[in-house]
């Protein structure tokens, strides 16, 4: 199952962090963080081989993971961690698919062009380019530009009073014991931790937070998932010490 998630994922960093939120350890109990994973996925006795001062040996136990498996798990790791993070990046959708819709009230798709040996990302309306709808200021947006400020208004309306009370009522929901500082703890996490997470960790955590985002003449708005708070909370703890751990 690691192997397997590896090569979807393409991070260690990234699988260990979701293992521990899906609470996974070793046969001893013991919680699988980045280190175990290296370990695991450079143990040549899974493919069948016995290791004795650097050199494999055939074994005499049979091998749980294939030798494709392993050898596509040992191509990623040979990356660069960069390259293995713009593979990642490139592999995951954009941040605001499904969420971010224009003046007209219709959807903006994520769309990208390549200029200078260069690629650039944007999100489009695709009913001003189809001429449905009169062309307009939000025709086309700078993908880089528009997730900044949406990012930026997600952490500010974090930090509002009623936004940790309506989270941390969603929370109890599952903990009624939950204090409602925790929550509030949690949800300032993000600014810190919102830098260290891959891509595919920062779609996941908006998709489960936004509900829409409407992009506006004079600005944007934000409508949140309440269902989604609670689930983050959980989520951003348990990220917020996997990173002190490993610090």
């Amino acid at each position: 199952m690691i192997f397997e998630r590896f090569l979807k994922v393409g991070s260690a960093t990234a699988l260990a962090r979701q293992l521990r939120v899906e609470n996974v350890r070793s046969h001893r109990g013991r919680i699988i963080d980045k280190g175990s994973l290296y370990r695991i996925l450079r143990n040549r006795v899974y493919v069948g081989l016995a290791v004795h001062k650097g050199v494999a040996y055939p074994g005499e136990h049979a091998a749980i993971v294939s030798q494709s498996l392993w050898d596509k798990a040992q191509s990623i790791l040979r990356e660069s961690p960069r390259m293995r993070a713009c593979r990642s990046r490139a592999a995951t959708p954009a941040l605001l698919k499904g969420l971010l819709f224009g003046p007209s009230g219709r959807a903006m798709s994520p769309a990208h062009t390549r200029r200078g040996g260069k690629l650039y990302h944007y999100y489009v309306c695709q009913a001003a380019l189809k001429g449905e709808v009169a062309d307009s200021v939000g025709r086309r947006v700078s993908a880089a530009s528009i997730e900044a400020a949406v990012i930026d208004q997600l952490r500010t309306l974090l930090k509002a009073p009623e936004v940790v009370v309506a989270t941390w009522r969603a929370a109890k929901a599952e903990k009624a014991d939950l204090p409602e500082a925790t929550v509030r703890e949690a949800l300032e996490r993000l600014d810190p931790l919102w830098e260290e997470l891959f891509p595919a960790e920062q779609a996941r955590i908006v998709q489960q937070l936004v509900k829409r985002i409407d992009l506006k003449p004079d600005g944007l708005e934000l409508r949140l998932r309440t269902q989604g708070l609670g689930h983050v909370v959980r989520e951003l703890g348990a990220i917020g010490n996997d990173l002190q751990r490993a610090a």
